[in-house]
């Protein structure tokens, strides 16, 4: 359907929406999100066995940090795209500037490393699991975000699809820092963004077909 007619559709049928009302219903995703995550970490995968001296350290907060607001900057373009006339510019920039900074962050210290010290930064231990786990982790999250956004009206579906990606994707990373043991900013700049980006993928593959009006 294209835009005009959806335009016309919702003025029709004029359903006042509370003041919040969006934002409200994306924080239970994000809630419900990283519960189902923690779920899965708990009897799946479980969490590292020095959990309490990793949150001690800096990198664990660091890789915190990055996930948690490339899940804001999802949840930022969300509440705007699930509006007909809402302006992603600035939530998908923000995303934008998080994911280039900490990926020069850690090129920059892969670049001071020797080539040895920088492909043990890089594979880690589990660099052929990461990006999965973090995929894996996120399918409950970026299941409700889509059903959510059904219920509003997106117009540009395939963005918004990414956009609900990137949102499930950093909340599941940011609880997948609880297993997760690698500490380097070389590993987490790669496949803690390709896991995020392949959710992200995802999103918008199904977002094209399911949110289409």
């Amino acid at each position: 359907m294209r835009t005009d007619d959806l335009i016309d559709q919702l003025a029709t049928d004029p359903r006042p929406i509370r003041e919040g009302a969006v934002q409200r219903r994306f924080l239970g995703v994000a809630v419900a999100g990283a519960l189902a995550a923690l779920v899965l970490v708990l009897v799946w995968l479980h969490t590292r066995h020095d959990l309490a001296e990793a949150m001690t350290g800096r990198m664990f907060w660091m890789k915190a940090t990055y996930t948690a607001l490339l899940a804001l900057a999802g949840f930022w373009a969300l509440e705007r795209l699930a509006r007909p006339d809402g302006a992603p510019r600035r939530a998908l920039i923000f995303g934008a500037a998080v994911l280039v900074v900490f990926v020069v962050a850690g090129l920059t210290q892969g670049l001071l490393s020797t080539p040895e010290q920088r492909m043990i930064m890089l594979r880690g231990h589990s660099w052929t699991v990461c990006a999965g786990n973090i995929l894996t982790l996120s399918l409950p999250g970026l299941a409700a975000a889509l059903l959510v956004l059904r219920r509003m009206a997106p117009t540009r579906p395939a963005l918004t699809g990414f956009a609900a990606g990137a949102f499930a994707g950093g909340v599941a990373a940011t609880i997948y820092g609880l297993h997760c043991a690698e500490s380097t900013m070389v590993f987490v700049g790669v496949w803690y963004t390709l896991g995020v980006l392949v959710v992200g993928a995802l999103g918008a593959l199904i977002g094209r077909w399911a949110l289409r009006w």
